[in-house]
């Protein structure tokens, strides 16, 4: 099924996968880990981003160093500032809107944007806090609680 879903989309497998994962290749190459209880906010800028337009642009490195496991920890303070995305610096040259929406999360966490964007997300302290940065959002904002396992996950 994760052979077949990979066709449709390379976020396609995990989502099939049904738990927390460390995901190489182009989302294929999945291995179970372990991540704290998590709170995060997502804010939603008003850009709506063609993916094909953030592929393409010419300023899009493509020389990053690998993250491999090893470098994954799950301590919860750890995990928020673990990793990047490559293509967020094209898209908030792109649409600056990201970019504000970034800057003004980064208030409160280490901010990054989500995929090929738009959104971008923090992991706060717990639901009272995500409630309180949501009240003050300036764009569409939700909170969102990290699952260990997806509940359908036994239906699969």
């Amino acid at each position: 099924l994760m052979q077949l879903g990979l066709q449709l989309g390379a976020d396609v497998p995990f989502f099939l996968f049904g738990r927390n994962a460390f995901a190489e290749g182009i989302g294929e190459q999945l291995q179970a880990v372990a991540t704290p209880n998590s709170w995060f906010v997502v804010l939603r800028p008003e850009a709506m981003i063609p993916t094909p337009i953030i592929f393409s642009a010419n300023d899009l490195t493509r020389d990053s160093k690998a993250v491999k496991i090893a470098d994954f920890s799950s301590d919860a303070k750890t995990l928020s500032e673990f990793g990047r995305n490559d293509l967020q610096s094209v898209a908030e040259r792109l649409f600056p809107a990201v970019r504000e929406a970034r800057q003004w999360l980064e208030k409160f966490g280490a901010a990054r944007m989500t995929g090929s964007g738009s959104c971008v997300f923090c992991r706060v302290a717990d639901e009272n806090e995500a409630d309180k940065i949501i009240q003050a959002a300036p764009v569409l904002a939700w909170k969102a609680k990290a699952l260990e396992h997806h509940p359908l996950a036994n239906l699969l």
